[in-house]
């Protein structure tokens, strides 16, 4: 082993007193096992300050007062999120969530009557409503690419599918939200560029939680929540949108005066990069607290604080499957830090309020929010658990503990 490779090892490393530290940063440590990641992790603590000083700066001089003077700090998070995806602050648009980033990038195309879309059967609910309210009002083609046998999207599939000759776009959710899956979005982007299709992609459960970089995806736009694994506020998210897709002209449908001026009585003028995706109204005290989350996530290793998740996450599988009652429902070649369970006899909700009722956070995940890829064969609901690097694995033992006595009970 060189000498690079011997000191990357050491940086990579994670000791106990870095963990200890992670949890200090994070006061609801100190009151909950939250195993519920995929939906919301806990905020470090600089997250919330960053929220809560500039709302209180708001009540003290006024809103508009208080944005002119957080205009510097409100300029860096573009710089921290730019650093995060390893692009150019110039393709960073920051919006309220990532069901409106893939909207945006939707609403980016000009479909016309047979025009297709092609997308997985993995996708998340609300982009598969999107999908099929495009086929309804504009007449779009969708088509679903099969799934391999392990789970997840068939790259071949989608390859047959893009010679459609009238194929105009390519949208996969990387992660689904009911299951552990990470679906071959780096293959499938390679497929679009051959194809010369535009290709999006919904990131939300992927950014925080394993490096993100949308040059080697080779999507046009990708879209983040920030209340996930990348540790922010809910209620706020971005939108990578590429150079070529600049390029293009592509801008919303709905576009707004913060992504365009006027430049006569029937024309406007867009503004360069990815900022014409936004609106002209933020919520400051969120946008400077997503900011805190990517740079948070970056000093603390997105790739080594990944690993960490995805290992607790696979010891949680591994003492899940050895509980009676229990069957773990993940499917795919490649696995993340979400965990999926059917307990026999209980609906996952029930699950999740026991749980929750000792301390452990956790989430039920249902058919309804997949209902091309349910969680499994059998129970159309299972409980989901979601650690990060800020867990232990003495949280997940417990967590594994408390319901394997619920599935004593049924």
């Amino acid at each position: 082993m060189v000498a690079a490779e011997i000191v990357k090892t050491l940086e990579d490393l994670i000791t106990d007193e870095q963990i200890a530290r992670w949890r200090r940063d994070t006061p609801g440590c100190a009151q909950r096992m939250h195993l519920n990641n995929a939906g919301a992790s806990l905020p470090p603590r600089a997250v919330t300050e960053a929220a809560v000083g500039h709302l209180q700066r708001e009540a003290e001089i006024g809103g508009y007062e208080a944005a002119d003077e957080a205009a510097p700090r409100v300029a860096a998070v573009y710089e921290h999120l730019a650093r995060l995806l390893a692009c150019a602050p110039r393709n960073v648009a920051v919006v309220e969530n990532a069901t409106v980033a893939v909207s945006q990038a939707l609403s980016a195309f000009d479909f016309a009557p047979g025009d297709a879309l092609v997308t997985t059967r993995s996708d998340y609910t609300s982009n598969q409503l999107m999908y099929l309210a495009l086929a309804r009002r504009r007449g779009v083609e969708v088509l679903r690419a099969e799934e391999l046998p392990a789970g997840g999207v068939d790259p071949g599939s989608v390859r047959q599918l893009v010679r459609h000759p009238r194929c105009r776009l390519v949208s996969l959710t990387w992660i689904p939200t009911n299951s552990g899956l990470v679906q071959r979005a780096e293959e499938v982007g390679e497929i679009c560029e051959e194809a010369g299709v535009p290709y999006v992609v919904d990131a939300c459960q992927a950014v925080g939680q394993m490096p993100v970089n949308p040059a080697r995806l080779r999507c046009d736009y990708l879209a983040v929540t920030a209340r996930k694994f990348l540790r922010g506020p809910r209620g706020i998210g971005f939108l990578y949108v590429s150079d070529r897709a600049v390029e293009r002209g592509d801008h919303p449908l709905g576009i707004d005066m913060g992504g365009a001026l006027l430049s006569g009585p029937d024309c406007f003028e867009l503004v360069d990069g990815a900022r014409r995706f936004e609106n002209w109204e933020f919520a400051y005290a969120l946008v400077l607290a997503l900011g805190e989350a990517a740079r948070y996530a970056v000093e603390a290793g997105v790739e080594r604080c990944g690993r960490r998740a995805a290992e607790l996450a696979a010891h949680a599988r591994e003492r899940l499957a050895a509980v009676p009652g229990a069957r773990v429902a993940d499917r795919g070649e490649r696995l993340c830090a979400i965990v999926t369970a059917e307990i026999a006899g209980w609906p996952a909700a029930h699950v999740v309020q026991r749980l929750r009722g000792i301390g452990i956070n956790t989430s039920a995940t249902t058919v309804g929010y997949g209902p091309l890829n349910a969680p499994g064969t059998g129970a159309p609901t299972a409980v989901r658990l979601s650690p990060h690097y800020y867990n232990t694995r003495d949280e997940v033992e417990t967590a594994v503990a408390a319901i394997a006595e619920l599935a004593r009970e049924r």
